[in-house]
């Protein structure tokens, strides 16, 4: 890194510069560095007193060339850890090689397709469907969309009302800026019905709103996880969580699920030491199974244990068909170990775009630093919206009558897709708002897939949720969404598809 030619004098000049300031000849030389590679992403630069020893410069000189590079977006400091080369440089924001030149790097090389970094394909990996079928956009027919509740039982009349009058009462107050935990009234509200319904004790204080349960997952991985740090998830798991996950550079440990949840004891052996675990413990998100309380306070143990976090996806527990939805395992956490996340994607509907966070005390701060980096807060209109939806009590009956129609919905799948018998076995469930059917062991589910959209017919393969080579192949359906008629057209299709 450094060359006895070129080092800057204790004095503030440098003997090959004349009259460049010592400060600005070390950052330079640090700054060439790590522009060619010398000092690779994520490199632990000395501390600014071993450096002043080793150059023969003031601390204070070292310190200024620290914090212009900081400054510049070269390096980042960590709190108690030390200063690293950052993992995105200024020139990979740029298209002219200019800067790299002048800095005696070689100039980039001339390509007609855009390049991701490592850490973008990884992301990438996590989404392997187009777009527009997650989102809904399937060709014209059949969606088994996996996620959605029934949109056609929504209360739009009623929805229309409130957001009119809510507008007209206060729209000018709700245009403004807001708490960046969201609006006051809705966390209140939150609080009080998680309390009853989730058996979850805590203060709106610890409730923070954000744009969904991604953004919040999102969160959760910025702030607990430095880039390199392990964490376990499910394996199959949720897309979206391993896409937080990839997204904070986290060394990711595929955990095996079973009929009883996560397997902790298969976790500690693959990792013990991971910083965080994301779970779905009441519903698994792609099987369906639920967490016995022997594995969740295994869980609980290991985060204690180990100074670890457990984040509880909780992303369907409303809809539970048969018996009281279980405790979340935040209401038995007595350690504090365990951060919640809630949406209201799943009992209302997807485009409102609205979730939450229920944090320890002490995460408070982390997660509203996290908020104001990125978009200040959610849309407080909406949130008043659904704060005097759930305070005129149209939230519990609206789900009151979900889960009757979903629950009908399910049983209706499974009558209609008996006669297909081992070529597609649908798993009957106690809740949630989609069903896995086992195909036969031959059978490519993602190839099933394909052939089915190119049919109308939405469904969505199982193997996109391993990271693990142990597959089984399975087709998930969602019916909370899908109309009866629909059902029979997307069934006898499928039958074709798999004949």
């Amino acid at each position: 890194m450094s060359s006895a030619r070129n080092t800057p004098d204790a004095d503030g000049t440098n003997p090959g510069r004349a009259r460049t300031p010592a400060y600005k000849a070390l950052y330079e030389q640090l700054r060439s560095s790590i522009l060619t590679g010398q000092l690779g992403a994520g490199t632990r630069l000395p501390p600014s007193r071993t450096l002043a020893v080793e150059t023969g410069l003031s601390r204070n000189t070292v310190l200024a060339a620290f914090e212009q590079l900081q400054a510049e977006g070269y390096i980042t400091g960590r709190q108690g850890s030390g200063t690293y080369v950052a993992h995105l440089l200024p020139e990979q924001l740029l298209t002219s090689g200019s800067v790299s030149a002048r800095a005696g790097a070689a100039p980039p090389s001339v390509s007609t397709t855009a390049k991701l970094s490592a850490r973008g394909e990884r992301l990438a990996m996590t989404r392997r469907v187009p777009l527009p079928s997650v989102l809904g956009r399937a060709p014209r027919g059949t969606s088994f969309l996996i996620g959605l509740p029934a949109l056609d039982a929504f209360p739009r009349e009623i929805w229309l009302s409130l957001y009119t009058e809510r507008f007209r009462r206060s729209g000018v107050r709700l245009m403004r800026y807001d708490d960046p935990a969201g609006y006051r009234p809705l966390r209140e509200a939150i609080a009080g019905y998680i309390s009853t319904a989730r058996g979850i004790h805590c203060r709106a204080e610890q409730v923070i709103i954000t744009t969904g349960s991604q953004q919040a997952l999102e969160f959760c991985a910025r702030i607990l996880l430095d880039p390199g740090d392990a964490a376990w998830l499910e394996d199959p798991g949720y897309l979206g969580a391993r896409a937080a996950l990839v997204s904070a550079s986290a060394r990711i440990i595929p955990v095996p699920v079973d009929r009883n949840g996560l397997d902790v004891d298969a976790g500690r052996m693959l990792e013990p030491r991971a910083r965080l675990a994301v779970v779905t413990p009441s519903h698994q998100f792609p099987l369906g199974h639920t967490m016995t309380l022997e594995r969740r306070l295994a869980l609980i143990d290991w985060a204690s244990t180990h100074d670890s976090w457990i984040v509880e996806d909780d992303y369907d527990a409303e809809f539970r068909y048969l018996g009281r939805p279980h405790a979340a395992l935040m209401a038995i956490d007595s350690r504090q170990r365990v951060i919640y996340v809630g949406t209201f994607s799943k009992v209302l509907f997807p485009g409102l775009r609205l979730g939450y966070v229920i944090a320890p005390p002490d995460l408070v701060d982390g997660f509203l630093a996290a908020h104001l980096s990125t978009d200040m807060h959610a849309h407080v209109i909406d949130q008043a919206v659904v704060t005097d939806f759930i305070e005129q009590g149209h939230f519990a009956r609206h789900l009151r009558r979900t889960r009757v129609l979903h629950r009908e919905r399910q049983q209706e799948l499974l009558r209609l897709a008996e006669p297909l018998g081992e070529q597609l076995r649908l798993v009957p469930s106690d809740g949630g708002l989609h069903l896995v059917g086992l195909l036969e062991a031959h059978r490519d589910d993602r190839a099933v897939a394909k052939n089915a959209l190119r049919q109308g017919v939405h469904v969505w393969p199982l193997s996109n949720h391993y990271l693990r080579p142990e597959q089984m192949p399975a087709l998930l359906l969602g019916y909370a969404g899908t109309t009866t008629e629909d059902m029979r057209h997307g069934i006898a299709t499928l039958a074709t598809v798999l004949a």
